[in-house]
């Protein structure tokens, strides 16, 4: 597969949809993960004026300073790329104050960092006449809904959306994506004790891209004992996200 052509229909895509929209910048979180490293480079490579935004709450250092980097390169190779640093902790340590007495659980905290930062993304789109440009890859999308509901998942566009992860490490790759990045293993960086994506699916990405696919077309053989494992861990994922990945529910009128 010819990735350097599909990074370009993509960013052609990007570049299409804003014009077609009146839009005058793009606005993309990076996080120091592999797949806003894509996304913003996507962005970047329309030449469009492309804001990336490093927004830290409480942030581990290696993270923080991960999308730094990314951003500086960015910024080294593209002349239409902004990279803004917006810290958030003390709007997320006051929205903590405001809600102590309700003793939100670990999850809703959690949540609240990416709804934060969805906020923020926004409110810098809505000053710039821009989009806000989403980073969800095709498993976390529509397999296991890994992402937080009007958190992570509140974008406008998705250009990544359809690309498995092991296809958007492929594309990394001909991108030039710095090689910490493509190194780090994958976390959302929503929790104080460092938990990687994987201590969170029970899987790997290679391992739910698989049962994803198993499911959608059916290899027809005998699963190993691992492999059934995985399988059920999907289906538990993607029953219990279903919310996320499905339209909002609407009460019809029956208007006779």
């Amino acid at each position: 597969m010819d990735w350097n052509s599909i990074g370009d229909e993509i960013s052609d895509w990007i570049k299409g949809y804003a014009e077609d929209a009146g839009i005058d910048s793009l606005v993309v979180g990076v996080s120091g993960g592999i797949d806003s490293a894509v996304t913003s480079i996507l962005s970047a490579r329309t030449n469009m004026h492309t804001i990336v935004l490093n927004m830290p709450i409480h942030q581990d250092l290696s993270q923080f300073e991960l999308s730094n980097q990314h951003i500086d390169w960015l910024q080294s190779n593209f002349e239409n790329v902004e990279g803004r640093t917006i810290d958030l902790t003390g709007t997320y340590d006051a929205f903590c104050e405001g809600l102590s007495q309700e003793q939100p659980s670990p999850l809703a905290l959690a949540n609240s960092r990416a709804r934060l930062r969805m906020s923020t993304l926004f409110a810098i789109a809505n000053s710039s006449n821009g989009i806000v440009v989403g980073t969800g890859n095709k498993v976390e999308d529509f397999g296991v809904g890994f992402f937080t509901k009007y958190g992570d998942g509140g974008v406008d566009i998705s250009p990544i959306a359809d690309l498995y992860k092991s296809e958007v490490y492929a594309l990394a790759e001909s991108l030039g994506v710095i090689r910490e990045i493509q190194d780090t293993a994958p976390t959302d960086g929503l929790w104080a004790d460092g938990r990687t994506d994987e201590d969170q699916l029970g899987a790997t990405y290679s391992e739910l891209e698989w049962a994803m696919k198993e499911i959608e077309n059916p290899s027809g053989r005998e699963h190993s004992a691992r492999e059934e494992e995985v399988l059920e861990r999907y289906l538990e994922l993607n029953n219990a996200n279903s919310h996320k990945m499905n339209p909002i529910p609407v009460f019809q009128m029956n208007r006779r």
